[in-house]
């Protein structure tokens, strides 16, 4: 891992510890990076090579991800639910030339995590790298570039009506809130994870302490039919949480004892980030998956009465 403003390799020797703290927000105002930051890895699926950099980014741009191995009218992909292309095991985002960027729920959830509004996120391949298969190194490589307030005000997206979408024995809902809450159930077969459910009242502190570190996971048994669907390509245990029958094959065992919801929450923390804006909302959700947290995203935005946007400062004001 290498970073542009000098910093080097100090995730992996200080094992995703650090002293840096993301700046305190000033109430209200939008936020971007002090500085560009960069880093290397392989990619999940692709198994590429993949050089990426984040860097600032002016008020109101969004987070923007930027292929500089294509040409300039191609490169650009706004982290947009209506820019999700693919939902097969990651969160894929496309434009209108054909251009793709997968596996972006990771880093979304750690810009989001970090209330990072506006970067861009320039990338040499058409995946961003695994890592670890947790959020823990984008948030290290975040709060090594450092946070600033910026002169625009930052809008939530309020969730003013319920909204549910389900496919199967699958459901996702939002429900109106003062804050940005998750629940979260999954049931699986293997007594490795069995069924695990996890409530988090989200924020800066607690998706760093208790969801960034929470790794992806995959069952041995899939490994072969997905690499001949050419997925999986770069995944090991190096990166990824992997369950033979009922037992955990990582030798270092679990970061939590309930690893595998929480990272189902780190996931649907990234793929709500790409409403655009902070959301004030309940989420709950049963076996929820990318398709579905898309699906939730698109029910919610697909009438204007569902939703509203608004000054954090005007909310604030309200509540008094």
């Amino acid at each position: 891992m290498s970073e542009a403003n000098g910093i080097g390799a100090r995730w992996s020797a200080a094992n995703g510890s650090t002293d840096r703290a993301v700046a305190s927000p000033t109430d209200g105002l939008q936020r971007t990076l002090r500085s560009a930051i960069c880093c290397s890895g392989v990619g999940l699926h692709s198994g590429e090579t993949v050089t990426m950099t984040l860097t600032p980014a002016e008020p109101d741009v969004g987070i923007v991800f930027r292929r500089t191995d294509l040409k300039n009218g191609a490169r650009d992909i706004p982290a947009r639910f209506d820019a999700v292309v693919d939902t097969r095991l990651c969160t894929t985002l496309g434009n209108d030339h054909g251009t793709r960027v997968a596996t972006v729920e990771h880093l979304m959830a750690a810009l989001a995590g970090c209330g990072v509004d506006n970067a861009i996120v320039e990338i040499d391949a058409p995946e961003v790298p695994v890592m670890d298969g947790s959020s823990e190194p984008f948030v290290f490589l975040i709060e090594c570039a450092g946070v600033v307030d910026q002169a625009a005000a930052r809008r939530t997206l309020v969730v003013r009506r319920p909204v549910a979408v389900e496919e199967g024995d699958a459901r996702a809902s939002l429900e109106p809130s003062d804050g940005f809450t998750i629940s979260l159930d999954i049931d699986f077969a293997s007594r490795a994870i069995g069924r695990q459910e996890l409530h988090l009242d989200v924020c800066d502190l607690s998706f760093k302490r208790e969801i960034s570190r929470a790794r992806t996971f995959g069952f041995l048994h899939e490994v072969e039919a997905l690499r001949a669907a050419g997925l999986a390509r770069g995944g090991s245990l190096d990166n990824a949480v992997v369950v033979d029958g009922d037992t955990v094959l990582n030798q270092e065992g679990l970061r939590f004892e309930d690893e595998f919801v929480r990272h189902k929450v780190l996931d649907c923390i990234g793929d709500m980030a790409l409403a655009g804006a902070p959301i004030a909302g309940r989420l709950r959700g049963r076996r929820t998956g990318h398709g579905l947290n898309n699906r939730l995203l698109r029910a919610l935005f697909a009438d204007r009465e569902n939703y509203m946007l608004a000054p954090v400062t005007e909310l604030a004001a309200a509540a008094e």
